[in-house]
C-alpha cells in the first residue's frame, strides 16, 4: 500500500503507508513515554505538596554556586537527567520527518506563508511539550523539509511556552494567575514571533514553483531505512557537541548570570534588564522555570523580575539557537532573541501591576 506524492513539476511518487505508520507510531510512543505519561502522574504529586522540588540554577539556596569545573559538570549532569530521554525523542522524530515522511507533504501543508501554517504548527506544538532544546532536531528539519520560517518558530517556541503540563504545574505552584498570565502572554509571543518569522524570512513555497524538498524519494524499504539512520547520525553529528559544552559553560555561569538574591535587592531595576538577557540565554529543563522563579521569590525576588524570567527561561536558549543555526539564519536568531528578552521585560511591567 501507498500513497501519491509529488509536485506540480515532479512525477508522482508512491510512497509506502506503512513508514508514515511507523512515524506516528514512533512519534506517538515517543512523546507518550518522555512527556505524557510521566507529566500525567507528576500532575498529582504537584497538587498534593505543591512544588517542583528545588531550583535547577541554584537549588534551595539563594544563589548559584561559584563558577568551576564542578559548577559545569553538576549542572550538565543534573539537566540532562531531566531532558534524556525527551532528546532521543526529538532526534527520532525529527530523523522521522524527513525519512519516513512523503517527502513533499510537509511543504505543502507548512510551506506556505500565512496564518494557517503558523497556526496549524503552533497546535501541534502544544502536545509536542518538549523544551527549545529537545525539540530542535525537529526544527531542523521540518526546515530541511521547506517549512515556513513562522511555521517553525511557531511550533519551536510554542513547545515550551504553551505546554499545559507547565501550565498545570505554575497553577498549583504559583498560583493560577500566574498560570493564566502565562496563557495569556505566551500565546501572545508565539502568535508575534511566529509572525515577525514570516517577515525576517518570507520566502515560502506558491502553488506554481513548489518544488521537492532536499531529501531524495526514494520510496524503497532499503532507502528509506536507511535515510532514517543516516539523517539520526547527521543530527546527533552536528547538534550534540556544540550543545554539550554550551550547557556546561551556561552551568558554569549561572552565579554571574543569576547573583544572589535579598530583600533589599529583589526589586532593582537592573535586574529586570539582566534576568531578560540571562533568561534568554540560559538553558533548563521543561518546566525548570516554576521552581526557579518559586525559590528565588523565597529569598526576595519581586514580582516583576521574577514574571520576566517565567517568559523568557522556558522560550529559548543560547544552546537551542545554536542547534537549529545550521537550518535558520543567525541574524533571524539574533533578532529573535532580542524580541524575546524584550517581551520578556514587558511581561515583568505587565506581572507587577496584575499579580
Amino acid at each position: 500500500m501507498s500513497v501519491q506524492t509529488g509536485t506540480l513539476s515532479q512525477p508522482h511518487i508512491h510512497w509506502p503507508r506503512w513508514a508514515v505508520l511507523l512515524f506516528l507510531v514512533l512519534a506517538l510512543g515517543l512523546v507518550y513515554v518522555a512527556k505524557w505519561d510521566p507529566y500525567y502522574h507528576k500532575v498529582f504529586v504537584v497538587a498534593a505538596h505543591h512544588t517542583l522540588g528545588a531550583s535547577v540554577i541554584t537549588g534551595s539556596q539563594s544563589h548559584a554556586p561559584a563558577p568551576s569545573w564542578q559548577a559545569a559538570w553538576e549542572y550538565t549532569w543534573s539537566y540532562f537527567k531531566d531532558i534524556w530521554i525527551a532528546l532521543i525523542a526529538g532526534l527520532v522524530i525529527g530523523s522521522g520527518i524527513e525519512s519516513l515522511l512523503p517527502p513533499d507533504w510537509l511543504a505543502r501543508v507548512l510551506g506556505r506563508v500565512g496564518w494557517k501554517s503558523r497556526t496549524i504548527a503552533g497546535l501541534a506544538a502544544i502536545p509536542s511539550m518538549m523544551c527549545t532544546c529537545c525539540s530542535a532536531p525537529i526544527v531542523v528539519n521540518l526546515k530541511r523539509q521547506k517549512v515556513s520560517t513562522g511555521a517553525v518558530l511557531a511550533y519551536w517556541v510554542g513547545n515550551p511556552i504553551l505546554n499545559p503540563a507547565t501550565i498545570v504545574f505554575m497553577g498549583f505552584v504559583l498560583g493560577w494567575d500566574w498560570a493564566v498570565l502565562r496563557i495569556v502572554l505566551g500565546a501572545a509571543l508565539v502568535l508575534l514571533v511566529s509572525k515577525l518569522g514570516d517577515v525576517w524570512q518570507p520566502a515560502g513555497l506558491d502553488d506554481k514553483e513548489l518544488s521537492l524538498p532536499q531529501t531524495p524519494a526514494d520510496p524503497s524499504a532499503g532507502g528509506i531505512v536507511t535515510r532514517f539512520f543516516q539523517t539520526l547520525w547527521r543530527l546527533v553529528t552536528r547538534l550534540l557537541p556544540e550543545y554539550i559544552i554550551l550547557v556546561m559553560a551556561l552551568g558554569a555561569a549561572r552565579a554571574w548570570l543569576f547573583p544572589a538574591i535579598a530583600a533589599n535587592t529583589g526589586h532593582m531595576w537592573w535586574l529586570w534588564i539582566l534576568y531578560a538577557v540571562a533568561g534568554t540565554l540560559m538553558v533548563i529543563p521543561t518546566a525548570g522555570e516554576v521552581p526557579i522563579v518559586k525559590v528565588l521569590m523565597q529569598y526576595g525576588l519581586g514580582i516583576g523580575p521574577a514574571s520576566v524570567l517565567m517568559m523568557t527561561l522556558p522560550a529559548i536558549s543560547l544552546p537551542s539557537m545554536a542547534m537549529v543555526s545550521t537550518a535558520l539564519p543567525k541574524s533571524l536568531l539574533a533578532k529573535l532573541a532580542v524580541t524575546v528578552a524584550l517581551f520578556g521585560l514587558a511581561t515583568g511591567l505587565i506581572g507587577h501591576f496584575v499579580l
